[in-house]
């Protein structure tokens, strides 16, 4: 177990080195100044920010993949299409309702829209389509006319907002699709979905594992939409990010956060109590390892918050009112952040991993986790240039859906359910809680309050569209190396010489 704690000690300082050096060489230079105690909470914080990735890395293999594998089996082997449906539904709502995630966007829209009210939209919004994607694998349905179909009606409600007079909430509408697939339900959900489409079987199981994330992020931006029809008063937000690196600051947001992670947590564990007895049956020996996972699991998560809160949210909010000074310099240090980010996520190594394994290497670790940098890292730096010019999101948002849905007519079926799957899961808690704050720090310093809520706001739905081109992409490409082989050899036996065949007759 230390051996492998220290393999995923190594994993975590190889993703979070790069965002560290980057902010640290900027400190450096005149055109940023952070104070000695803010650089110091930050390095701080950056130590304890490994610790909590590696800890909670460990706890997914140990305890959420397993769980959410055998729920999914174990529901899929008892024959019961409702009790399936029923189980998905309220675990989509409930886990989601205690997502941490969610929690950080909830709370810096609550005076726009109630928290509460937002976060119980988004859960409805999430078990409904995770219901939706199980009906998927188990009736084996097209997930590209799936995806068609929801965007298509997505952007139907987006007009009717926009015609009500409410469009400055479109950029926050898209992000709750992003956000919601955090650092706890990504393991889980996947794993549910591997669990159930490896018991039913058939040739396309692989595929089927996928599309689950894809279509519960649909979900909450449907049901935002239409809460945001509701939502009546002055479209304003005013940060609050500040410094506090004091002994009851840090305890505070211990405390904080370990509540939100034993909520989250203890939902999980109380569904996958009930079922072990109902149906699972698993040996006493698998329960202990999934025990001592979700200790790590816990561990991890809380220091992983934790540290976010207390030295990266505040941090990205003066580095980017201070950037902002430097136009050509911000839109270039997003696109190197935006690169470099996506590796610190720590649901993005739980999908490179699950990818790896049901591709059985056809997608590796590398050639993912390099498609999803160059993807994050474009979609930052185009979120800046936004910023900058103060443009509608929707410029960006159409012709990118348009392009990814398109692209989903070209590519194998696994490619389309890896892309987007990858999209949710690129934009997590590192996302919203540093690059956001981020984004709102350079906004407010160039445009002043009343422009955050629709330039700002809108960059982790940026974050949750690049996966979809580039890993598409990487599956059309795949497509075209493998035609041009086939052509070559085709070509060599053709012509071929004929003296050369030796004629045994």
């Amino acid at each position: 177990m230390f051996s492998v704690l220290l393999k995923k000690l190594k994993e975590s300082t190889v993703s979070v080195l790069p965002v560290v050096a980057i902010v640290f060489i900027l400190n450096l230079t005149p055109i940023v100044s952070f104070t000695m105690p803010e650089t110091i909470t930050f390095l701080v914080s950056a130590v304890f920010l490994i610790v909590g990735i590696a800890l909670f890395n460990l706890g997914a293999d140990l305890a959420m993949t397993p769980m959410g594998d055998h729920i999914g089996s174990g529901l899929t082997k008892l024959k019961s299409v409702p009790l399936l449906l029923s189980v998905c539904l309220a675990m989509g709502v409930l886990i989601t309702v205690a997502e941490p995630d969610l929690s950080v966007l909830a709370s810096q829209v609550s005076a726009i829209i109630n928290s509460t009210a937002l976060i119980v939209t988004v859960g409805v919004g999430v078990g409904i389509f995770l219901l939706l994607a199980v009906l998927k694998i188990i009736f084996r349905k097209s997930l590209s006319q799936m995806l068609i179909y929801f965007y298509m009606m997505l952007f139907a409600f987006t007009a009717l907002i926009i015609v009500q007079g409410n469009g400055a909430l479109i950029p926050m509408v898209f992000d709750s699709g992003g956000v919601t697939t955090g650092p706890i339900t990504v393991p889980f959900i996947m794993a549910l979905g591997v669990g159930i489409a490896s018991t039913i079987g058939g040739k396309n199981a692989g595929e089927n594992s996928f599309g689950l994330i894809a279509l519960c992020s649909v979900g909450p931006m449907l049901a935002v939409l239409i809460l945001g029809c509701l939502v009546t008063g002055e479209m304003q937000f005013v940060p609050e990010y500040t410094f506090d690196n004091s002994f009851g600051n840090i305890i505070s947001t211990l405390f904080h956060t370990s509540e939100e992670v034993i909520i989250a947590l203890g939902l999980i564990i109380a569904f996958f109590i009930v079922l072990q007895i109902v149906c699972l049956k698993l040996p006493k020996k698998k329960l202990i390892q999934i025990a001592i996972g979700l200790g790590y699991t816990f561990i991890g998560l809380v220091i992983f918050l934790s540290s976010v809160s207390i030295g990266f949210m505040p941090l990205g909010y003066k580095l980017g009112a201070e950037l902002s000074g430097n136009k050509p310099v911000f839109i270039i240090f997003s696109f190197v952040i935006g690169m470099v980010v996506v590796l610190a996520e720590p649901a993005v190594h739980v999908l490179n991993k699950q990818v790896e394994e049901i591709t059985e290497g056809t997608v590796s670790r590398g050639s993912m986790m390099i498609a999803l940098s160059i993807g994050v890292g474009c979609s930052i730096g185009l979120s800046a240039l936004r910023i900058v010019f103060g443009f509608s999101i929707l410029y960006y948002l159409i012709p990118g859906y348009l392009i990814s849905l398109g692209l989903s007519f070209f590519v194998p079926p696994l490619y389309t359910a890896i892309a987007f799957d990858s999209g949710g899961v690129a934009s997590g808690p590192l996302t919203s809680s540093f690059i956001l704050p981020f984004a709102v720090g350079a906004a407010m310093a160039l445009s002043g309050a009343n422009s955050v809520l629709t330039d700002a706001f809108g960059i982790v739905a940026m974050v949750a569209m690049a996966p979809l081109i580039t890993i598409q992409l990487l599956g059309f490409r795949a497509i075209l190396s493998k035609k041009i082989k086939e052509r070559i050899a085709m070509n060599r036996i053709l012509n071929a010489d004929d003296e050369q065949i030796i004629d045994f007759m």
